[in-house]
């Protein structure tokens, strides 16, 4: 009877994880309805095309990297090599924020070619899409830095992987929600 009963607590998922999937099904939904509406408008017609600035394309192999820091610093937290586990979250945190000023130079970019946001549809949905996953990003570094403050504070050290694991499945789901756009805009210009 007990086997039985630790055997059903081992199968019940976290609340955090649960709420965790429950925002990213809502964030996958919210990205599905945009790039759907994105092929929708295009089909209409006025449309105008555009080619993704470079800065886009290494931004895309820094969040790359940045997914493999993040891996390997849930990795040293779990065998508890602490001092490797801050510096791969260091390097994480870096790498993200320059993500995102890459994206932001990208947009710039954008802008010198005269592409702004209140020009054509096309020009719109690029800014809205790309700027809505870039304050999804800003997010995961708020969530990033809350972990990482937790685990390093030298009073009260919380060895629970629970906080890490949802901040890492954010991140990788930002990761590939970012190149899942990025091959979006690529195919559809």
């Amino acid at each position: 009877m007990e086997g039985a009963v630790s055997s059903v607590q081992r199968k019940k998922i976290h609340p955090h994880k649960f709420a965790l999937w429950i925002a990213i099904a809502s964030i996958v939904m919210m990205f599905a309805g945009l790039t759907s509406a994105y092929i929708v408008r295009q089909a209409q017609g006025n449309w105008k095309t555009y080619s993704l600035p470079n800065t886009f394309w290494i931004s895309t192999v820094v969040i790359l990297m940045s997914s493999g820091t993040m891996m390997m610093a849930v990795k040293a937290f779990k065998q508890r090599y602490m001092p490797r586990y801050r510096m791969l979250m260091i390097v994480t945190l870096i790498l993200g924020s320059l993500f995102a000023l890459l994206q932001y130079i990208g947009f710039g970019q954008l802008n010198d070619s005269n592409i702004h946001l209140n020009g054509n549809p096309s020009e719109s949905f690029l800014f809205i899409i790309a700027g809505l996953h870039l304050l999804h990003i800003a997010g995961g570094i708020i969530a990033l830095l809350i972990v990482f403050y937790r685990a390093s504070r030298t009073k009260v050290k919380i060895y629970n992987a629970t906080g890490l694991e949802i901040a890492a499945t954010y991140w990788h789901f930002m990761d590939a929600l970012w190149i899942y756009l990025f091959v979006f805009f690529l195919a559809n210009q």
